[in-house]
């Protein structure tokens, strides 16, 4: 930083399930949520003779779970999950403090049970212990779950010198507006799906498994195109109605790992940081009611792109690469000296890029109406210092998208690694 009622005829009732067959496929490959899928397809029917109600005949094959939710994101790997995956449809950020009297041995009997619940839940399983039964039924949906630690964290845990430089807090910035109560946290977890109830109920799996050991210190809720809306992929746009990301490295780069990622040597952060990546988070708030008086023209002279299709004012697609020197008849830049797009440019900031991976947000409407609705800003960049605070300095100094947002939160975190098969995330540096 661009959610008839008929009456249903009694039906008998069903025998009790045990976890494992309310969420594991029967044998003849029809799970539960496939047979109730094929009940709401089918529908209720009136019959001919005196409008009685009447089901339906079902199919002589069940429909199979849609590629939406059958979609499966790995939670062991290199990098954990929720960084380079595609953007998902419905968001939970949330942030948490640990508790008076909790240290280093709650944090990591705290991350391991948060690794063991991401991962049973990732494969469209149930909790192990108390499930709400929130996603009954579901399949994975693209669900991801990634933990990073915050500034605060080391010197609860006692863990000050395996803190990274690279931690240091963010500096202020003349767009804060932060409410200091929605800013940073000791840990940080972000959850993906495509999938509403998915998401919701990894969010609560997440708060069950803190117990004790770590209270909320604050929750942000957020949401992107579904995928498959579209007649084909594309890049998503914000609530400003732009496209949103055009530029966002890609993992076919060849420079992209260096970008985003710490390398597992060479690198000044400590070793527990390797194949890691640090994540800032930003709630930026939209002046909708003001931005929304823009004509079309004036909307792409703020952004420097078509809003249209996301091509340059200089001409051509999206990813044609914008000329900045064009001008037009009467001498001007094409794409104004503080357009967005021209001042977030690598190649004029040092080279400097970040990978966004935002969810949009709406919370709802002040006394006036005017809309709390904006971008939940999410990038990942190797050294925050060498990524957004550069970027962001950059941004302070006169981009004209600036008068039409607000920074109102702001944090910072350390993402360690994925975990390998039978460790948990962070477990290099909490039994280091």
């Amino acid at each position: 930083m661009a959610d008839q009622s008929i009456p249903e005829a009694p039906t008998p009732e069903a025998p009790p399930q045990d976890t494992a067959s309310r969420n594991t496929p029967s044998g003849d490959g029809i799970s539960r949520r496939k047979l109730l899928g094929t009940a709401g397809a089918t529908g209720l029917v009136l019959g001919a003779a005196g409008g009685a109600v009447g089901y339906a005949a079902a199919p002589s094959e069940a429909t199979p779970l849609s590629s939406l939710g059958a979609d499966m994101a790995m939670f062991h790997g290199k990098h954990q999950p929720g960084i380079t995956d595609g953007l998902q449809a419905k968001g939970h950020l949330v942030a948490f403090d640990l508790a008076a009297g909790a240290g280093r041995k709650e944090a990591a009997a705290l991350l391991r049970r948060w690794s063991a619940t991401a991962e049973r839940l990732m494969t469209g399983e149930a909790a192990t212990h108390d499930d709400t039964d929130v996603a009954l039924d579901a399949g994975p949906s693209s669900l991801t779950l990634t933990f990073g630690f915050g500034h605060t964290f080391f010197a609860r845990t006692g863990l000050e010198k395996q803190r990274p430089v690279s931690l240091d807090p963010l500096p202020d910035f003349s767009s804060d507006h932060l409410d200091k109560a929605r800013c940073n946290g000791d840990l940080w977890v972000q959850i993906g799906a495509n999938d509403a109830l998915v998401a919701f109920h990894a969010l609560r799996a997440i708060q069950k498994d803190a117990g004790s050991a770590a209270r909320i210190r604050w929750q942000m809720n957020g949401f992107n195109r579904t995928p498959g809306a579209t007649a084909h992929p594309m890049t998503a746009r914000n609530l400003m109605g732009q496209l949103d990301g055009t530029r966002n490295p890609k993992p076919t780069d060849s420079d992209f790992d260096k970008r985003i990622f710490v390398p597992a040597s060479g690198s000044s952060d400590p070793s527990w940081m390797a194949n890691g990546s640090y994540a800032v988070v930003r709630r930026i708030r939209m002046l909708l009611d003001d931005w929304e008086k823009l004509s079309l023209q004036a909307q792409e002279n703020v952004i420097g792109r078509r809003k249209s299709n996301g091509a340059p004012l200089s001409g051509g697609s999206e990813t044609t690469a914008m000329d900045l020197d064009k001008a037009d008849a009467k001498g001007e830049y094409v794409v104004p000296i503080n357009a967005h797009a021209r001042i977030t440019r690598p190649d004029q900031n040092g080279g400097a890029a970040i990978l966004r991976r935002p969810f949009s947000y709406h919370d709802g409407f002040d006394a006036d109406g005017v809309p709390d609705a904006g971008l939940l800003f999410v990038c990942w960049q190797a050294d925050p210092l060498r990524g957004f605070v550069p970027l962001q300095r950059k941004l302070d100094r006169g981009d004209a998208l600036s008068k039409y947002i607000r920074h109102e939160a702001s944090a910072l975190f350390a993402v360690p690694g994925g975990a390998a098969k039978g460790e948990y995330v962070g477990q290099r540096l909490l039994e280091g």
